[in-house]
């Protein structure tokens, strides 16, 4: 057995967090929890921080702690010589200033923050490689890729995404256009954050994976392509020269990409994790996906082919619009709506610095929330239609 992992996990109170923290509750002697962050669920975090006792911790309001710890940054943490491994799952822009301190330290990235990548993916893969740091995927999509690809020497001439299509997999545009918050949240087959389940619903997350697996991987977009699946037991393909096709299959638990990318390069067993039971599975069903129903998938596609400052636009938008919607002040169709006026209004600034990187974002959440008072819809307008899922 290796020397322990000392990890830092950066936004342990979200979903991705706490499941982290659940695959290091079930490896103590392979890892250690050296540092914990939080936003704004203080007691959440508080209560982390008394079980696993960590030599630093960061929220927007400062723990109660009685055992001591020191308060940092997150760039502090992130690139803290006591930290060897760190797991980025913050929500949004937050996310990249401390990966990039991280890898130029050196230090191994577990990257489950979409953002990061989509983003700033030429900035963020440059300095990994510049101080030969690693990448890790967390999200499960970009894991099974991973997976696949471990002892091929050949470069792959295809990747295939899955998506299980959320909640709407099979709506009309009309019931679309009247899907409610309540409605969208519900996703049929994962648990994740409220932010992360509507992108789910809207498909924008796809595209935003496909944007990742374009940095993460290096492989052209024209070669990337998403597949609906609505089981979510294989959640990625890669087809190789010969025809061959490799893929990786599980039950949808967030665990198990976790523990990979904790692991690697070695499996660990843990009982925790759930094993699919084959005589209960029938089918498995693989279909185009329609781009006209969900134009949050073909705006992110466009933005991530554009490049410059049009993937950091697209996110921040896209944030607004959804905060907007969950706030019942927009329509869930009104979302990619907002999105695209948005990019269609921005100037694009070709081969960014993370300055303009960030003061694009500032400049699309302004241009979005001024954008979406066009389309606030009174909440009486909006019914449940009794959509199935």
């Amino acid at each position: 057995m290796g020397r322990v992992k000392r990890i830092a996990i950066l936004g342990s109170t979200g979903s991705i967090g706490q499941q982290a923290l659940d695959v290091v509750r079930a490896s103590p002697d392979e890892l250690q929890i050296v540092a914990l962050t939080g936003n704004r669920n203080l007691r959440l975090l508080e209560r982390q921080i008394r079980e696993f006792q960590p030599r630093m911790f960061c929220s927007t309001t400062r723990p109660d702690t009685s055992y001591g710890g020191e308060f940092l940054s997150l760039d502090e943490i992130a690139g803290h010589p006591e930290v060897d491994f760190v797991v980025v799952a913050t929500a949004g822009k937050a996310g990249l200033s401390p990966t990039l301190a991280a890898l130029k330290t050196g230090k191994t990235v577990a990257l489950a923050n979409k953002e990061v990548l989509v983003m700033a993916g030429e900035i963020t893969v440059r300095e990994a490689s510049l101080h030969q740091a690693q990448i890790l995927p967390i999200d499960s999509e970009h894991s099974a890729i991973w997976q696949c690809l471990q002892g091929e020497e050949s470069k792959p001439q295809r990747l295939f995404i899955t998506a299980s299509g959320g909640p709407f997999y099979s709506c009309s545009q009309s019931q679309l256009s009247q899907v409610t918050a309540e409605q969208a949240l519900q996703h049929p087959v994962w648990k994740m954050g409220r932010k992360v389940t509507i992108d789910s619903a809207t498909l924008m997350n796809k595209g935003l994976e496909v944007i990742e697996a374009h940095w993460l991987f290096s492989f052209p977009f024209g070669s990337i392509e998403i597949l609906m699946h609505p089981q979510s037991i294989v959640h990625s393909l890669v087809e190789f020269m010969d025809g061959s096709l490799k893929a990786q299959l599980s039950r949808p638990d967030m665990r198990l990409p976790i523990q990979y990318a904790l692991s690697y390069p070695r499996r660990w067993p843990n009982p925790e994790l759930p094993r699919l039971d084959w005589s209960k599975i029938h089918s498995l069903d693989f279909e185009p996906v329609d781009y006209d129903r969900f134009p949050c998938l073909r705006l992110a596609v466009d933005a991530g082919k554009s490049g410059g400052t049009y993937p950091a636009v697209l996110c921040a938008a896209d944030e607004v619009a959804v905060e907007l919607f969950l706030s019942r002040r927009i329509g869930f169709t009104d979302i990619a709506k907002i999105v695209q006026k948005t990019l269609e209004q921005h100037r694009n600034i070709a081969g960014p610095s993370v300055e303009e990187i960030l003061a694009a974002d500032d400049w699309a959440r302004e241009c979005a929330a001024r954008l979406s008072l066009d389309h606030c819809a009174e909440p009486e307008r909006r019914s449940n239609l009794g959509i199935e899922r």
